[in-house]
């Protein structure tokens, strides 16, 4: 089953010999290989470039082990080059690549990395280099910084449901497989139920924490990491902060852990893409809150999996849904709060509403409410009561499970199903 995952692709195409760096990004075993090693390259060799001229190295295989040494990688690479031919170098899982001392300095604290080996590269006119990674710190941030402007970042998420849609017939059945099982690629081959189980579970136990451990040098935490895990699985779409876990680790797992622990293992969760974090906005001062925050999982099937698929609740699921396919279309993402003071019997009280997402890109944007049901008027009125009290000109937005005919109400909200929403990008608009 071939799955062209064309926003990406067309993304790689635009960049192509573009002089700049391409780093695909994204959470492991989301598909960065498939879309490098056979998607892109399939255009190329159809777009006159020969086999010869790309050169392809996977740090994650045993067999490369020796080109982790930057050193080893630059000679190897430039080995390959051997004329003034185009070519094409694909590096899989970079941040594989270790560093090592600078044998020419004396200044112990001063190493060579894979970033050097890059810039080195770049150099030569007749290259152009991708690399693919999991991990966001050595990545998105440190990379990009130290390219100085020359690398460009494609993050690359699991299968939207517009994509995992399009393998099936039956779009119900699309939906319930998405909303149980998620997009990640592999799962998708897989035909029951204790196949796509077995393989999301294993991603974590195998690979997810097991990679967060070693790089982290984390010692003796496997458990502690796993009922984190768990912890932020059940609260999908609640308001959550470090307090708030240490004190479950202490009354539920007689754990002692503190705050700051739980969160620098948060942050690890976020640099290796499993989890997202959505800040606190207050919409009308326009100012951010440090805590509480929101965390999604980068893969509803992951998270359904970490729960052993016991806590199918629709309701919190479809919010992470509709965050994940906003952050895929390029969207920031925050958690809306509106404040206002109502007087009851005499008094002044001061209340908060809360708007599920404040979503932001460039001059756009967009309030959103994930609505499971409507089904009266008290409800309706529970969705729209915030909305209704945002006093700018932005579009105004209620998602619903339920198929419906997009609509506006009396007061210029939008109303929209889930699946519309998902399938049709300019429905927003």
């Amino acid at each position: 089953m071939i799955i062209e995952r064309k926003h990406y692709l067309d993304e790689l195409i635009k960049k192509r010999d573009n002089g700049r760096i391409k780093i695909i990004t994204g959470i492991r075993r989301c598909g960065k290989s498939y879309l490098l090693f056979q998607l892109y390259k399939n255009y190329l060799l159809q777009n006159d470039v020969d086999e010869t001229q790309i050169i392809e190295i996977t740090l994650d295989d045993i067999e490369n082990i020796r080109y982790r040494d930057p050193f080893v990688l630059n000679d190897y690479v430039k080995s390959k080059v051997q004329n003034d031919k185009r070519y094409y170098i694909f590096i899989d899982e970079i941040q594989f690549s270790r560093s090592v001392q600078n044998p020419y300095s004396d200044d112990s604290n001063e190493k060579i990395t894979f970033v050097d080996t890059l810039l080195s590269l770049m150099k030569r006119k007749n290259v152009d280099i991708y690399v693919t990674g999991s991990n966001s710190k050595m990545l998105s941030k440190d990379i990009l910084t130290q390219f100085r402007d020359r690398g460009d970042e494609i993050h690359l998420y699991p299968l939207s449901f517009a994509e995992i849609n399009s393998c099936y017939e039956n779009t119900d059945r699309a939906w319930e497989d998405y909303v149980l099982y998620g997009g990640m690629p592999f799962v998708v081959q897989l035909e029951t139920f204790a196949e796509k189980s077995r393989y999301l579970k294993g991603l974590f136990e195998e690979t997810y924490i097991r990679d967060i451990m070693e790089r982290n040098q984390i010692k003796n935490s496997e458990e502690i990491l796993g009922v984190l895990l768990d912890f932020i699985s059940s609260a999908v779409g609640s308001l959550t902060n470090p307090l708030k876990l240490s004190n479950r680790y202490a009354s539920e797992q007689k754990i002692k852990i503190s705050n700051n622990t739980i969160s620098k293992y948060l942050s690890y969760f976020e640099e290796a893409y499993i989890l997202y974090a959505s800040k606190r906005y207050d919409i009308k001062g326009a100012m951010y809150f440090s805590t509480p925050l929101k965390y999604y999982f980068a893969d509803i099937g992951l998270r359904n999996a970490r729960l052993n698929f016991r806590q199918i609740e629709e309701t919190h699921l479809m919010e992470n849904i509709i965050y994940n396919d906003l952050i895929r279309r390029g969207y920031t993402v925050d958690v809306g709060i509106v404040e206002y003071f109502p007087t009851m019997e005499g008094k002044t009280k001061r209340t908060q509403l809360e708007v599920d997402f404040v979503v932001n890109k460039g001059n756009v944007r967009y309030y959103i409410q994930s609505a499971f049901a409507i089904n009266s008027e008290e409800k309706k009125e529970q969705e729209r009561n915030p909305l209704k009290r945002i006093d700018d000109s932005f579009k105004k937005i209620i998602i619903v499970k339920d198929n419906i005919v997009p609509r506006y109400d009396e007061y210029g909200i939008y109303y929209i199903g889930i699946r519309d929403f998902l399938l049709h990008d300019d429905l927003l608009e």
